[in-house]
């Protein structure tokens, strides 16, 4: 048995062009039009899973899939606690040390919410679900729940989780069998064979 995953990043909007922590913000109307024109460039999927936030519903509806086929609890957003809707350099000025230490270590929520740590915890608890199915999964979710997924596949250590990277739109896909994935980067919906099957 294979299984398929691809996980699509939300479009752009004005929290992630401000390197702002998710405030509930509509998509903007350039990335609300590229998820539109990538719309039909998706393969089929058995299972559909998008993120509660409204990015990622935006993204998802835009890009014409179909609604979901299951709870999407593990894939939510990262609980960032208070800092929820400041940018990091406001974050920073205010509470550098807070910051710092959030930086610098997987397992501190100084903001009050889910650590690095917790966060790659609960996504890999889906993406090992994910595992025992046959067929292909698609799931549009955070940047953050990319990079989780990213370095729980690659076995890297937790501090790796700031060095990837995730551009708005793009496909990340895995395929796998017996908890072995292998990873095909995130690239742009819309562009030749960018969500091709694995």
């Amino acid at each position: 048995m294979t299984s398929r995953v691809i996980l699509i990043s939300p479009a752009s909007n004005p929290a992630l062009r401000r390197a702002r922590f998710d405030d509930g913000a509509s998509l903007d109307a350039a990335g609300a039009a590229r998820a539109a024109s990538a719309a039909g460039s998706l393969p089929a999927a058995d299972r559909v899973h998008v993120s509660p936030t409204v990015r990622c519903r935006e993204t998802a509806a835009a890009l014409g899939l179909a609604g979901p086929s299951g709870p999407a609890a593990e894939l939510a957003a990262w609980d960032v606690g208070r800092w929820r809707g400041r940018t990091l350099d406001e974050v920073a000025a205010a509470e550098p040390a807070a910051v710092a230490l959030w930086l610098a270590d997987p397992g501190a929520a100084p903001h009050g919410g889910e650590s690095v740590r917790d966060l790659c915890a609960r996504v890999a608890r889906w993406l090992a679900d994910c595992g025992g199915q046959d067929g292909r999964t698609l799931a549009v979710v955070e940047p953050e729940v990319v990079r989780a997924v990213v370095v729980g596949v690659l076995g890297a250590p937790e501090a790796a989780f700031w060095r990837v990277d995730v551009p708005p739109l793009a496909a990340t896909e895995l395929s796998g069998r017996s908890g072995r994935w292998n990873l095909r980067l995130g690239r742009t919906l819309g562009t030749p064979g960018a969500a091709d099957a694995p």
